[in-house]
């Protein structure tokens, strides 16, 4: 019977049959490998905590309160566990999260600040001396404070301008450090620093720790021709210390309306030019009660504001969108 099964047709339909099965399972596990890829990148991905600084070289342009509710969002929509660096002197973010009581008995308590990762020294209360100097703390042992859910943040401080940090003499790697330390015991998958709005030796502190950086603007002539002189500043930086950071984009802050001049012209402006990628589709409402808000420590999502709170979270989803596309190149 072997020698005719090659002019049987039963056999011939035999043979094709499984074929075609064996052709669909190859198919059905191409299928799952691939999908099994794009998990595991995406969870590889987002297993690597990010760090991102807020800049612009102009203040008043919502950057702190762009700051704060892109931190309570990530931790409260998306369950990310994420840190708030408070690096402007001004500690406007802080003011944002703490009373003023509770912002004194964390000093006086002796709590972590950002200055704890700058100074070679602090002075600490001692019952017989007085105050006296110690070494200070190890990277390592600077404890965040915690705000709510999954949401954190290192305090700013005033005494910052005190500090004397020369370019140059290794203190601007630091904050990096401090990071790399956190990156290794916290398992943080944000870390967002919020930067004073100069040329400073915060904000290189800022950008040497950074992998991404966004840019809050106002849709004024004067807040958005200012990011060109941004990018040169910040190019500048990365030739110096040989950096890896990158633009994630830019978001239009404080808008009244998007249907005026104004916001219309400084659209056309970064459109027709060179950040025109890097426009968020989103923009952040102005809102006159966001002050208040921000005075009773609380946030965006928490606001009977519906189309408060689909502007930032969309703003948030094209933050982590913009993210996964860049780790996947």
């Amino acid at each position: 019977m072997g020698k005719y099964k090659d002019k049987n047709p039963l056999y011939f339909n035999r043979v094709r049959n499984q074929e075609e099965l064996n052709h669909s399972k190859i198919s059905r596990y191409s299928f799952l490998y691939y999908f099994f890829c794009i998990f595991a990148i995406e969870l590889f991905i987002f297993l690597i905590m990010k760090v991102i600084s807020l800049i612009n070289m102009k203040g008043g342009v919502g950057k702190t309160t762009l700051s704060t509710n892109i931190c309570h969002c990530l931790s409260k929509r998306y369950d990310k566990k994420v840190l708030l660096i408070d690096i402007d002197p001004q500690f406007n973010a802080t003011q944002c999260l703490f009373t003023g009581n509770e912002y004194i008995k964390h000093l006086e308590e002796d709590k972590d600040t950002i200055v704890t990762v700058f100074e070679d020294k602090r002075k600490v209360a001692n019952t017989v001396d007085g105050l006296s100097e110690t070494k200070n703390k190890e990277l390592k042992d600077i404890i965040p404070v915690h705000i709510k859910e999954n949401f954190y943040i290192l305090p700013g401080n005033l005494s910052l301008y005190r500090i004397e940090m020369a370019a140059g003499s290794g203190k601007e790697n630091r904050l990096k450090k401090f990071i790399q330390e956190l990156e290794t015991k916290s398992n943080f998958d944000f870390v967002i620093i919020d930067t004073p709005p100069t040329p400073s030796i915060w904000m290189t502190s800022a950008l040497i720790a950074s992998d991404y950086y966004l840019i809050p603007v106002k849709p004024d002539p004067i807040s958005y021709t200012g990011i060109d002189l941004l990018k040169t500043i910040v190019d500048d930086k990365k030739d110096a210390f040989d950096l890896k950071i990158k633009c994630i984009g830019l978001v239009f802050t404080i808008v009244e309306r998007d249907d005026s001049i104004v916001y219309r012209s400084a659209v056309s402006k970064i459109e027709g030019g060179e950040w025109k990628s890097y426009k968020y589709r989103q923009y952040l409402p102005k809102r006159t009660d966001i002050a208040k808000f921000q005075l009773n420590k609380d946030f965006i999502l928490n606001l009977n504001d519906s189309s408060l709170k689909t502007a930032l979270v969309g703003i948030v989803e094209e933050l982590i969108e913009r993210i996964k596309k860049d780790e996947e190149k």
